[in-house]
């Protein structure tokens, strides 16, 4: 196992305990719609058969074995994730489905891992939780060979992803966050990459070069049906972090709070489910050697 940073140790602690139990219960909604921004980023820079291609934050793996498909036989990927239940789930699964040229460890970019000569390093969702993204991403581009390409999908402004930031805003009607909790909190959270300028000088201070920011505008699924997005607004994202961290404290504004949120999240309700706008940054870059 790779050394892991100690900056990070908090938020492995949280991605490896009660968020990844959270993911996993509602792992269909979370993958299909995270996953249509991610095959939006690989249609747009889209991995060559026979490349070598590093996931970073690979969680579930589902975005490692779509690579793996596209680069063939005699390409590889290698996904990389600080969190070792995804790890162990991601290989596990990938073995069962007979995905020969795709491999998994546990690692800490921010840290340092072992490998380079990669042709491209793809993230879905998988940078916005180190505490020195430079850091990282320096790591990263370290891998990649002279001309590699950088691919990483992260999420836009609050404002521009409505049903996590109304949910947010519900959620602090009622309570807000603590100051002291046992919980361990994800990091910086996931809207840390959310201003262009911001996320296009940690990649340029990272040494890459060529920085190009895609807006990418998708609608996806956030429940299956209203009770299933209320569930999922209350367990991740802003809001749920914020019940997360109060733990028992919450419970008696819960049932207020469930019902606000129905109301809020109601609007988005359809005959397909919830399904709600959402928008992201396609950031793309090239390690000049």
């Amino acid at each position: 196992m790779t050394r892991v940073s100690t900056a990070n140790d908090e938020a492995i602690e949280a991605w490896n305990g009660p968020l990844f139990d959270r993911f996993v219960q509602f792992r269909e909604v979370l993958t299909t719609g995270l996953g249509a921004h991610g095959t939006q980023a690989l249609a747009l820079y889209p991995p060559q058969p026979g490349e070598r291609v590093l996931d970073v934050g690979c969680g579930f793996g589902d975005a490692t074995q779509q690579i793996a498909a596209l680069v063939g036989p005699d390409g590889e990927v290698f996904g990389i994730d600080a969190a070792e239940r995804f790890v162990e789930l991601a290989s596990s699964e990938a073995e069962q489905a007979g995905v020969a040229n795709a491999r998994f460890a546990v690692a800490d970019a921010e840290a340092g891992f072992d490998g380079s000569g990669y042709d491209l390093a793809f993230s879905r969702f998988g940078t916005m939780f180190f505490a020195n993204p430079v850091a990282a991403l320096r790591n990263v581009r370290s891998a990649l060979k002279p001309g590699g390409r950088l691919c990483m999908v992260v999420w836009r402004r609050k404002l521009d992803n409505d049903w996590m930031y109304s949910a947010e805003q519900v959620v602090k009607g009622f309570v807000e966050r603590p100051d002291d909790s046992d919980e361990p909190t994800c990091g910086p959270g996931p809207f840390s990459m959310a201003d262009a300028d911001v996320v296009s000088d940690q990649v340029r201070a990272a040494g890459f070069a060529d920085v190009v920011l895609h807006r990418c505008d998708m609608e996806i699924t956030t429940g299956r049906d209203l009770d299933e997005a209320v569930e999922i607004a209350m367990a991740l994202g802003p809001g749920g972090e914020v019940l997360r961290l109060l733990g028992e404290r919450a419970d008696a504004y819960r049932p207020q709070i469930k019902a606000a949120l129905e109301a809020e999240l109601g609007r988005f309700n359809g005959p397909d489910g919830v399904c709600a706008p959402a928008s992201t940054w396609i950031v793309a870059a090239v390690n000049p050697g």
